[in-house]
């Protein structure tokens, strides 16, 4: 869902950018989809500007006024399944939310160097594991556009998990699962209340995606190894 700094990597703690990761110690490579893999602009676009356009539209309201009361929405049922899911928002809006989606996929596509970083991840022989808080729906419209699917060993929506990421609920189940070892394995997100959840799980390895949006200047944080494209995760390889 939708929501200047000039180095790649940020640094708050004894992690060395050099050293990191040690893929030796890493079996299991979970990542996020929308704002890690692929471009959150198109999420963004689609939930703060074109769906609060054509609600404007179908309910006569000023712009600011559909966006303001469609953000309460968002807010409503935020950390639930509901938050993602988009037959839930067509029901919810009045609007064929995934049409819209299938309409706008021209949109949808992966951030700078992530294609590269997964090729990376098949040539090390790392599990690559997508485990994305997006609608079952939403993924396969996705997929379609990009191919993801291809790049990876499987794909686990919020949806066959049960919780969203940010609760503490949904790293067990997650575990369960896909079946992987929380010391050996490491998870890379933009979101800061799933990376949380995932560290108080005992996830050794953890990564922020810190430039989720090709359209919006990065935002590090200061408690996690913040990275804001992939090549700190390269070990000095290139990633052409």
């Amino acid at each position: 869902m939708a929501f200047r700094y000039t180095a790649d990597v940020t640094q708050h703690s004894a992690l060395n950018a050099q050293d990191f990761p040690d893929w030796s110690q890493i079996d299991d490579v979970l990542l996020d989809m929308d704002g890690t893999l692929l471009d959150r602009h198109f999420d963004n676009f689609f939930f703060e500007e074109e769906l609060p356009r054509r609600y404007a539209a179908l309910h006569r309201l000023s712009f600011q006024e559909s966006r303001d009361r469609l953000m309460a929405m968002y807010r409503s049922v935020e950390g639930e399944l509901a938050w993602t899911d988009l037959n839930y928002w067509t029901r919810r809006v009045g609007l064929d939310v995934v049409a819209m989606h299938k309409e706008l996929d021209h949109m949808i596509g992966f951030l700078p160097g992530a294609e590269a970083f997964l090729r990376h991840l098949r040539q090390l022989g790392k599990r690559v594991t997508i485990v994305t808080n997006a609608h079952t729906t939403g993924v396969s419209v996705k997929v379609a556009k990009t191919g993801l699917d291809c790049y990876v060993d499987r794909i686990v929506d919020a949806f066959e998990v049960g919780y969203l990421k940010m609760r503490p609920e949904y790293w067990p189940t997650c575990q369960q699962v896909v079946g992987f070892d929380p010391s050996r394995s490491l998870f890379m997100d933009d979101d800061e209340g799933c990376l949380t959840a995932a560290k108080a799980f005992g996830v050794a390895h953890l990564v922020h995606s810190a430039k989720s949006s090709s359209q919006l200047p990065p935002t590090p944080l200061p408690h996690f190894f913040s990275i804001t494209g992939f090549a700190p995760l390269l070990n000095g390889r290139s990633l052409g």
